[in-house]
């Protein structure tokens, strides 16, 4: 069985095109003269995204669920595997003024990624339409609840990782102005990878596994980061939205007093390719010029000649 999906799935994924696709990459940290030793063009993009990767991670509902969401997000609903396997959760997020959240900005879908395990996710989420014609259905039921509730136009927003974010792209190609933040994401969707390209903003962890079905299958075009959080790690580690999510909340946390209020409370620590000690406490929000980022010496990087 095994065998087979994997004989499907490669060539399902050879059947497309190599589209490679621009990148902004940060593999070893090399603006040391600024937060962290992130360049700001990551930072930026870690404060966009870091709070919808850690919603990506709570729509799997595991043992990595976060305990403490950005204050500005509330967790409305989650709905569990149906007969296609589709789950997902919906988040509401609020405009905050201080520490008081104020009116409703946007709603979010979650959709949740591959399960271990799960045949389910491979013939009705990667390989066939059930699980993104339920994805639509959710937009749409949606779009008409918060219409019907608010008598006013709230942008719904989507995010997923892995098979969550191939769920999440899809919903962003047929509907123009849906911002979508996916993940180490699948490239399993139908459609114009062009179509809607400015509102995806597509994070990943450089060397996860599914990096080899984006390089033979037309990966959706977005605004693209690529950073090595984890560079000791295994390709199958390297794709765990946790790990990701935790980074990104690191980084976002120099500029941002919300993420650098989840750091404690979910227990984030450094990312490995950070400079400085394992049990370096982050500084928070920072301002100003910054003291030089010295990084470790990797094994690997270490001159073993005579």
């Amino acid at each position: 069985m095994i065998r087979n999906i994997a004989v499907l799935v490669g060539a399902l994924a050879l059947s497309g095109c190599i589209t490679p696709l621009p990148d902004l990459t940060q593999s070893r940290s090399p603006c040391r003269s600024e937060p962290g030793g992130w360049c700001g063009f990551v930072r930026e993009a870690a404060v966009e995204s870091y709070a919808y990767a850690m919603l990506s991670s709570n729509a799997y509902k595991d043992d990595d669920t976060y305990t403490r969401l950005p204050l500005a997000f509330v967790e409305r609903k989650a709905a569990d595997n149906d007969e296609s396997g589709l789950a997902y959760s919906v988040f509401d997020k609020y405009e905050m003024r201080g520490s008081e959240r104020g009116k409703l900005i946007a709603r979010v879908l979650a959709f949740r990624g591959t399960e271990a395990g799960s045949t389910s996710d491979i013939f009705s989420g990667s390989l066939g339409d059930g699980q993104r014609n339920g994805a639509r259905m959710v937009y749409d039921a949606e779009r008409a609840q918060l219409d019907a509730e608010l008598l006013q136009t709230v942008p719904l927003q989507v995010t997923g990782h892995s098979l969550g974010g191939a769920l999440a792209t899809q919903i962003s190609i047929e509907n123009p102005q849906v911002r979508a933040y996916v993940f180490n994401t699948s490239p399993f969707f139908s459609g114009d990878p062009m179509a809607n390209a400015m509102d995806r903003l597509a994070v990943s962890e450089r060397g996860e596994f599914l990096r080899v079905l984006r390089r033979y299958k037309a990966s959706p075009a977005a605004d693209v980061l690529v950073i090595n959080c984890n560079p000791s790690a295994g390709t199958g580690a390297k794709h765990s939205i946790r790990k990701l999510a935790d980074c990104l909340t690191w980084i976002a946390a120099y500029d941002d007093p919300a993420a650098y209020a989840a750091l404690e409370p979910n227990d984030i620590q450094k990312p490995e390719v950070e400079c400085g000690d394992a049990n370096k406490l982050h500084p928070g929000p920072v301002t100003g010029q910054q003291p030089l980022c010295v990084h470790a010496v990797r094994a690997e990087d270490k001159d073993v000649s005579n």
